[in-house]
Formats: C-alpha cells, sequence, structure tokens
C-alpha cells in the first residue's frame, strides 16, 4: 500500500499538491499525472470514497423555519412604509415564514463530512458558484458504489512521457 512517499517535494507542497489531485479526481471523474502520484491520490480517493458511502443514508429530515423577502411577479422585493420611533418613515422588506424539509446530518455523517472538507478543496465553477463536492460525494458517487467493498478508482498506465520518461497513468473513479 502506498505510504508517505516524498515525490521530491517538501511536506506542506506535497499535501497541497495531493489535495488538489484528489478534488480533480472528485470533480472530473479522472485525472492524467504520474504513477506515483496517482498510487498516492488512488489511497486518500478510495478512503474519503469509503466513508460517503458508509454515511450517506445517516441524516433525518426537519421541518425548519426559513424568513424570505416576499417577491412580487417580476421577482422583485415588495415593500411597505413603516415609521421609526422617532417620526420617521422608511421602506421596510416584507418578509414571509415558510418551514421547509432539510436534511439533518446525524454525528457520524457530520464527522465524515468535517473528514472530506480537511482533505479536498473548495471549488468554484465558470460563473463564480461554489460548487460543493462533499454532496457531490454523498449523493452522486456514494450511491454508484453502494454494493462494493473497495476499489473504488483504478490506474491506467499510459507510458513515458517525453521529456523527463516519468510512466505516465490515468486514475479515475470505476
Amino acid at each position: 500500500m502506498a505510504t508517505d512517499r516524498k515525490l521530491g517535494r517538501t511536506t506542506d507542497i506535497r499535501l497541497a499538491m495531493l489535495k488538489t489531485l484528489t478534488t480533480d479526481l472528485i470533480l472530473h471523474g479522472k485525472i492524467e499525472t504520474t504513477e506515483a502520484r496517482a498510487k498516492e491520490v488512488k489511497a486518500i480517493a478510495d478512503s474519503i470514497i469509503a466513508l460517503a458511502v458508509k454515511e450517506k443514508d445517516n441524516f433525518e429530515m426537519v421541518d425548519v423555519k426559513v424568513s424570505k423577502a416576499k417577491l412580487d411577479s417580476k421577482g422583485n422585493k415588495v415593500t411597505e412604509l413603516a415609521k421609526s420611533k422617532n417620526g420617521k418613515e422608511y421602506l421596510k422588506v416584507v418578509k414571509e415564514v415558510t418551514t421547509e424539509k432539510r436534511q439533518k446530518d446525524m454525528p457520524s455523517r457530520l464527522n465524515a463530512r468535517r473528514k472530506i472538507m480537511k482533505t479536498i478543496n473548495k471549488v468554484k465553477d465558470s460563473e463564480g458558484n461554489n460548487i460543493d463536492l462533499t454532496a457531490k460525494l454523498f449523493n452522486e458517487i456514494a450511491p454508484q458504489y453502494e454494493g462494493r467493498v473497495g476499489g473504488y478508482t483504478s490506474i491506467l498506465k499510459k507510458g513515458p512521457r517525453k521529456g523527463d520518461n516519468a510512466e505516465v497513468v490515468i486514475l479515475k473513479l470505476v
């Protein structure tokens, strides 16, 4: 099993590189890298996917009160005229309170979510919106591997890289 290859880097740079490669693997489903790096990332990715598979159904649905601004037909906020204590008038946004069903993680799933968040980076899409990779792991990737015991990733050898002759491989989710 791959344990702590130095990969010719200092500790902080090596850990940041492995975190980035793991994030890219989860985000895109496959990455192209050197064999030594792929073996390290494979161990990390398999462990967090196994954690997600174990905890994927460990939540409960709860009713949550949500206060939102009331919107008109055009999508603008509805305002009303209000008076302050000293007699001045101002516009106040009208709020509406509704209840929604939301998932509440059980303690072990919350712990798993935090461990996963320590192992991967935060990612934004092309419009600048955050992508929740932990939710992707729990909701999309984990159900695919539900009956599987291990081996969530595979390494396919591509051949030597021109220039430094390093063995290049493709690491992908099975």
